[in-house]
C-alpha cells in the first residue's frame, strides 16, 4: 500500500454521530464540554482537552470505587474541553446505545467505556458475588436519555430471561431485572470445573448481554 493510500484509508470520519466508531475498536468522542470516560482508554485527542479523576464516594458515579472483596475498582475520569477525543480498551469491540428517557441499562464496571455527562449514573457492587470470581464484582447502573459506549471481547449474545450466566462473561443487563447469586455444587462432582458460581436471570422481560470470554480466563482471540 502506498503511503498515501495508507493515510487516507485510515484518516478519521467526518461528521458523523457525537459518538462515532472509526473502526470496531475505535471510539471517536466529539466533545464540546464534558463527557465521562473510563480512565486510562484515551489514546489521543485533538483540541484543548483535560481530565480529572471522579473520587466522591457519595452519591452518583464515583472515580475509584473500593469493593469490600478486592479493593479495585471503576476508575472514571471527566474530559473536559473542545475536540475529538479517540478512546479504546485493549481491542475490545465497541458497543454504542442510544437510551431513551425510560431507558436504563447495568454494565459490568470492566466493560464501561464512555458516557455522555447527561446520563443519570451509579457505581454499586453486586451482592453476593465472592473474591473467587475475577470480574463482575462492580456495575455501573446508568439511565438515560444519553448516549452510552461498551466494550466487549468478540460479537456479544444479547438473550432474554431466564437464563443463568457466568459472572466473568456476563457484560450487561436491562435493570428491570436483579440476577440472583448463586452456586451449582453440581457441576463440582468429580473435579473443579471453575463453573460453580453463576448468575440466575428470571422472568419473562428485559435482556442479559453476555460475551464468549470470562475476564478472568485466557486472552481472547480477536
Amino acid at each position: 500500500m502506498e503511503l498515501d493510500e495508507f493515510t487516507q484509508a485510515n484518516a478519521p470520519e467526518s461528521g458523523g454521530e457525537r459518538f462515532q466508531l472509526e473502526n470496531s475498536k475505535l471510539l471517536d468522542i466529539t466533545v464540546d464540554g464534558t463527557v465521562m470516560v473510563k480512565a486510562g482508554t484515551m489514546v489521543a485527542y485533538t483540541g484543548e482537552m483535560t481530565f480529572t479523576g471522579k473520587s466522591s464516594a457519595e452519591g452518583g458515579i464515583t472515580g475509584f470505587v473500593k469493593d469490600a472483596v478486592s479493593s479495585e475498582g471503576t476508575p472514571v475520569m471527566e474530559a473536559e474541553g473542545s475536540g475529538h477525543l479517540y478512546v479504546a480498551e485493549q481491542e475490545k469491540k465497541i458497543q454504542v446505545l442510544e437510551l431513551d428517557a425510560d431507558d436504563a441499562i447495568s454494565v459490568n464496571g470492566n466493560d464501561i467505556l464512555a458516557f455522555e455527562s447527561r446520563v443519570d449514573y451509579e457505581i454499586n457492587t453486586v451482592g453476593g458475588l465472592s473474591e473467587a470470581v475475577a470480574g463482575g464484582l462492580t456495575n455501573v447502573y446508568l439511565s438515560g436519555p444519553g448516549t452510552v459506549a461498551l466494550t466487549t471481547h468478540g460479537d456479544p449474545l444479547v438473550a432474554t430471561p431466564p437464563i443463568t450466566t457466568d459472572p466473568d462473561a456476563t457484560v450487561a443487563w436491562s435493570t428491570n431485572l436483579s440476577p440472583s447469586i448463586g452456586t451449582n455444587k453440581t457441576i463440582e462432582i468429580g473435579q473443579q470445573s471453575g463453573e460453580s458460581i453463576q448468575m440466575e436471570f428470571t422472568g419473562s422481560k428485559g435482556f442479559v448481554v453476555v460475551q464468549p470470554y470470562e475476564e478472568g480466563g485466557q486472552p481472547a482471540q480477536q
